[in-house]
């Protein structure tokens, strides 16, 4: 088949790769406008474009996809079926009756749990212990549309969302291909989504990533694995954002205040609702990364300082 494949970020390029390898023609992509990034904020490229761009592919990047110019251009490449991994805007059904195969989209959930832009986040921070990818007809609703399969995955003690997202980026990429084929061989079936079991995955904000220390122990550790890698997890320290890597849950750790820190000779624990945390990596405004007893030392923490 000729496709198009549409997608931003780099969890998306394991998926292009796939699709580029495949038995099919992979003729253009479709990715999200040049951005600024960096310190200087000048304009990037995003990692499927420059993906796109070091392989000789032609690339489409439309401020929105409902642009004539870009269905026009759609229309001359003549695309039978467009692969999208999180491409981060919607598609008019303009656009999505183009291809004879419309549109199909690898989801990083099993649906119809967690539609929406974070699922692997809420997973996490939800404590599930079963999650996956799954591939199906994208249409105008919240990732509501017919499912051709799904690959699973344990979500693991001390995944974060950053590790879970790299593993199913590489297995739902297989699955694409897989259900890409099927749909050239005529032996694809989707099936609806059942109507129970439906939640919902918002972006994750910066304050959705601010540590809340008064939750139990098990509840600050998912929300850090959660928000990390991005947005990142973060807590106050003498009026001032640090922002903190996973932490350690202690389960005989001595009995601190939430927020509490204890610097010891090898640990800096930090309390909760329950029982405490080991910090793992501390980065104060300003500066690198660092172990947390390094941050400790330099920081001078007293008897009794809280994060707040």
């Amino acid at each position: 088949m000729r496709l198009i494949f549409a997608g931003t970020p780099a969890v998306a390029v394991p998926a292009l790769e796939a699709v580029a390898a495949s038995r099919h023609e992979l003729v253009a992509v479709v990715t999200r406008p040049d951005a600024p990034a960096g310190r200087g904020r000048g304009l990037s490229r995003s990692p499927v474009g420059a993906w796109a761009d070091q392989h000789g592919v032609e690339v489409l990047t439309p401020a929105r996809p409902r642009e004539p110019e870009f269905l026009d251009r759609l229309r001359e490449l003549a695309p039978d079926c467009v692969p999208v991994v999180a491409y981060g805007a919607l598609v008019p059904p303009a656009a999505l009756e183009i291809p004879g195969h419309g549109w199909i989209n690898l989801h990083f959930s099993l649906l119809p749990a967690w539609r929406g832009a974070a699922p692997v986040q809420h997973a996490v921070l939800h404590g599930d212990e079963l999650t996956g990818a799954s591939v199906f007809q994208l249409e105008e609703g919240l990732d509501t549309g017919p499912v051709f399969g799904t690959v699973t995955d344990e979500i693991r003690p001390t995944d974060t969302s950053g590790d879970l997202l790299e593993r199913l980026a590489h297995s739902g990429a297989g699955l694409l291909v897989a259900v890409l084929d099927s749909i050239e061989d005529g032996t694809a079936r989707a099936e609806p989504q059942p109507a129970d079991g439906v939640s919902l995955a918002p972006k994750l904000t910066v304050e959705d990533a601010r540590v809340r220390w008064t939750d139990p122990v098990f509840a600050v550790d998912r929300r850090i694995r959660a928000a990390t890698p991005a947005p990142g997890p973060w807590t106050t320290f003498r009026d001032e954002r640090v922002k903190l890597g996973p932490v350690t849950p202690v389960a005989d750790g001595p009995d601190l205040k939430p927020g509490e820190l204890l610097v010891e000779k090898s640990r800096v624990l930090a309390g909760t609702a329950t029982t405490p945390v080991r910090l793992g990596e501390v980065r104060a405004a300003g500066k690198k990364a660092m172990p947390a007893s390094d941050w400790a030392r330099g920081a001078r923490v007293a008897a009794g300082e809280v994060f707040a």
